[in-house]
């Protein structure tokens, strides 16, 4: 494995100094059924803040990856090309060799407190989930979420994970601090389709009981719709139905995004259909003949049926994930009797 060409911006497909060296790797299994098949290569990064190349389409400049790789196992996944870069597998070794960067909390409170930072927002859970199962057994976020709130640093997390909800007093207390935005990533409710798409997630009800609780509790969640999958998620009543469901729960927005097919997850969620669904091969290959992405008069289409949806049933305008801030209760005023002059001091 070429562990010395991750780098800063490999995260991203280029390559400059290398983050760790080989001889900082140790590879671990654990005996419990939750890991079962799972390596975790454990890491000590040289860098935890990484930059957006300036023609990617993220509307945000940094983030936070402590993870590389991912249980969640979404056959759809963009990231999974990373897994090249280290010579690893982006197929079944992309869902069960993860790198894990154990220093990343004390790393960022370092980056953090540097007189170069300037204290730009931060995105997380953009290139692999950060509350994925991992998390469980390395507790990295609530050492990245308390060095983000001491540090009052604005930050943004995209999660499928219901693990986000352990944080739930951190994250509270980073919003009287900071704006802190939460997306919860559900593109569908269909339970089969779930299953076979995106086997290492919880199901769909779970993570819009995440949107439940957060907002339950004084957080405003966003819901990412994504992905909205061509022919198997994008029937008007199955739109419809996801749309209810994320509304129910009380979404304060809902942004939907088309499928979209790099390299590294084209050919493992193509290898999938043909399996799964072969009769919709030839559909995608004409769809995706251009690239990427589904064409855009199809984007527009999925887009304005959603927020059509959204505005019939009450959830707010698209912007998934926008920070907001919890506000306290407005202190009491007691009532003044007399004029009272004001003095300059």
């Amino acid at each position: 494995m070429r562990w010395e060409n991750l780098t800063e911006s490999a995260e991203h497909g280029r390559a400059d100094a290398a983050l760790f060296g080989a001889d900082a790797v140790v590879s671990r299994t654990f005996d419990t059924p939750e890991f079962a098949g799972i390596t975790f290569h454990e890491i000590r990064a040289r860098s935890i803040i990484n930059r957006v190349p300036g023609a990617s389409r993220m509307p945000f400049e940094w983030t936070v990856n402590p993870y590389r790789g991912c249980t969640h196992a979404c056959v759809y996944c963009f990231a999974r090309k990373t897994h090249s870069y280290l010579d690893l597998d982006t197929g079944l070794g992309f869902d069960s060799q993860i790198v894990v960067k154990v220093n990343a909390p004390e790393l960022l409170r370092r980056q953090l407190g540097s007189r170069r930072w300037a204290g730009d927002h931060v995105a997380m859970g953009t290139n692999v989930d950060c509350y994925q199962r991992a998390e469980g057994r390395y507790r990295l976020m609530p050492g990245i979420l308390a060095a983000l709130r001491d540090h009052a640093n604005p930050f943004s997390i995209l999660t499928k994970g219901t693990l986000i909800l352990r944080d739930l007093d951190l994250l509270t207390q980073a919003a009287e601090v900071t704006d802190v935005g939460i997306s919860v990533s559900v593109g569908f409710t269909d339970p089969e389709l779930w299953r076979t798409v995106e086997p290492g997630t919880p199901a769909p009800e779970r993570r819009l009981d995440v949107v439940r609780t957060l907002g339950e509790h004084g957080i405003g969640c966003g819901v990412l719709m994504a992905p909205v999958i061509p022919f198997l998620s994008d029937q008007p009543a199955q739109l419809r139905a996801t749309v209810r469901a994320i509304a129910a729960a009380g979404a304060t927005s809902v942004t939907p995004l088309v499928l979209h097919l790099r390299p590294g997850a084209r050919e493992w969620f193509m290898a999938w259909l043909n399996r799964e669904h072969p009769y919709l091969v030839r559909r995608y290959e004409r769809l995706y003949a251009d690239g990427a992405y589904a064409p855009k008069w199809y984007q527009r289409r999925i887009t304005r049926q959603v927020h059509e949806l959204a505005q019939e049933y009450g959830i707010g305008p698209a912007g998934a994930g926008m920070p907001r801030r919890i506000r306290g209760p407005e202190p009491e005023v007691e009532p003044m009797s007399d004029p009272v002059q004001l003095t300059l001091i």
